[in-house]
């Protein structure tokens, strides 16, 4: 196959929801019928003791939540498709922020009994500021929730969506009996029995065919064919166009558990989602189809495997094919590498592979060298813009609880922050270490991590900070910026790249600062032109 139809061939998606939607549970039924997996390990079920396949860590076996990203890929007719399973919690949103830097389109998971919850709208709106193509799942069909129409109104008012459903419930909760696909103009009828591992589907290109009744009953037939004409009116035509532009987003019903409308969601998707797609870098727009090879960090990943001590960054291939044992230009560091053994991921397995194309995801054994956002390139001098570190909003000191194991302390540390699973700050006057984070669940999680995989055992202590506000001065050498030094340094700290953090203990102080020091500018997030 040729290097247009490999890209062509290529499907990178994300799926993201509030935490609980069933996102994971998704991800492994697509895996199902990729045949990638054989059975798939309901997270929250505890007669399957596998887990899911998708979970890594332990934190998240115990929680029942993803608190890392990962990747799995599986082939299906004659696609390869990539998916980057997100954490929904949102304390680990920042981490879901990167992941959506490296997908070229996605689904978006919704209860139907809960709706259009507080993360989905977050995630939503940075989707709709990047302009990705999205899909709307409904999950969770077989139990009672809201009715369909409301629904996709909900969508379309919390999210500012335009949705055109393309699969229809017939029925819902306790009267569920199944799915009518307007996508391909047939019904799939439920059996409730989830052990089946794909159900039976009945063609029909004739609603107003009487067989109908005969198979679902009169009233749920009648009402079906009111609910169609409706849909008729109301929503506007798919067309493939408005929806890869973000105009459009189609809609479908399911019930991911219960393995049911997931194949209709998947042989649309198939056909309709964009393969991989241009994406801008600070000097210029890379089209995938460029000869050169061109790829960003989106995550890192230590210790992946508790038996190795190994860190594995997570490369979005942008442009070009990666190749095995070819030097690479690491343009932060301004030297070639090497990659000897690069990983693909095909459902939970890594394996080596000799050549990778865009739209896929390559993971690296690195020794240090990467940080998010790092480019590589076959020597061009170029970064992909979009992975900026937020302002953290929970602050605590971070203390060594065992004197003997504080080199094992800093280089977890020091790895952990590389992951981006926070930041640190060290504070000028005392080179006290400061931990910040999006959420207060993070701390949990580099505890245990610390512990586990370097070693060492901290505690935290609280720090009374609001924000941290990244520094940039329009003149070093002013008396202004002296004096905003000399009376702030007890809350300046540098971040991890050595660039001067303000650590301000509340919106009214960031607010006075600016006032008292017009030319010295503050920043939520340390990408600042």
């Amino acid at each position: 196959m040729g290097f247009l139809e490999e890209i062509q061939r290529r499907r990178t998606f994300g799926i993201i929801s509030h935490p609980d939607a069933g996102k994971t549970t998704l991800t492994e039924k697509l895996l199902l019928f990729g045949g990638a997996i054989q059975e798939a390990g309901a997270v929250k079920n505890n007669k399957i003791k596998k887990g899911a396949t998708s979970d890594f860590m332990e934190i998240e076996r115990q929680r029942g939540i993803s608190v890392s990203t990962s990747v799995l890929a599986f082939n299906y007719k004659d696609k390869k498709i990539n998916i980057l399973d997100t954490p929904g919690h949102k304390d680990f949103a920042e981490d879901t922020f990167r992941t959506l830097t490296a997908v070229d389109s996605v689904i978006v998971v919704i209860d139907v009994a809960k709706g259009v919850e507080e993360q989905t709208e977050k995630l939503v709106a940075v989707c709709r500021m990047r302009k990705i193509p999205i899909i709307v799942f409904i999950n969770k069909l077989d139990r009672e929730g809201k009715d369909a129409f409301d629904l996709m109104d909900e969508v379309e008012q919390k999210l500012g969506l335009t949705v055109t459903p393309l699969s229809f419930p017939i029925g819902m909760g306790y009267d569920f009996q199944g799915i009518y696909n307007l996508w391909e103009q047939n019904i799939n009828l439920f059996s409730g029995d989830s052990r089946k591992n794909i159900e039976e589907t009945i063609a029909f290109s004739d609603v107003q065919n009487p067989e109908l009744e005969k198979i679902i009953g009169q009233k749920p037939a009648d009402s079906l064919r009111e609910e169609l004409e409706l849909i008729d009116e109301v929503y506007p035509k798919f067309d493939r166009q408005d929806y890869l532009d973000g105009k459009l987003q189609p809609v479908f019903f399911g019930s991911a558990l219960n393995n049911f409308g997931v194949r209709e969601l998947l042989d649309c998707f198939v056909q309709i989602a964009p393969s991989p797609r241009p994406k801008d870098s600070e000097t210029r727009l890379v089209d995938p189809k460029e000869e050169k090879m061109t790829g960003f960090v989106f995550k890192i990943h230590a210790n992946m495997d508790p038996k190795h001590r190994d860190r594995l960054a997570f490369i979005k291939i942008v442009s070009g094919t990666f190749e095995r044992n070819k030097p690479y230009y690491h343009v932060r560091q301004k030297k070639n590498l090497k990659f000897s053994s690069p990983n693909a991921f095909f459902a939970e397995k890594k394996e080596i592979v000799d050549i990778s194309y865009p739209g896929d995801i390559v993971g690296l054994h690195d020794t240090g060298n990467f940080k998010i956002g790092d480019t590589l390139t076959e020597g061009e001098i170029m970064s992909f813009k979009g992975i900026p570190s937020f302002s953290p909003e929970h602050f605590r000191y971070i203390n060594n609880a065992d004197p003997m194991k504080s080199k094992q302390l800093d280089k977890g540390i020091d790895q952990l922050m590389d992951e981006g699973v926070a930041q640190l700050f060290t504070l000028e006057m005392n080179n006290r270490k400061i931990i910040g984070t999006v959420g207060a669940l993070q701390y949990e999680v580099i505890q245990y991590r610390l512990e586990h995989e370097y070693g060492a055992k901290c505690t935290y202590e609280n720090f009374p900070v609001h924000k941290a506000c990244w520094v940039k001065p329009n003149d070093v050498k002013s008396d202004e910026f002296k004096e905003f030094r000399r009376i702030k340094q007890k809350f300046l700290a540098h971040d991890k790249y050595g660039q001067l953090v303000f650590l301000a203990d509340s919106d009214f102080t960031i607010q006075m600062t600016q006032n008292k020091y017009p030319n010295v500018k503050l920043y939520f997030t340390s990408e600042f032109e």
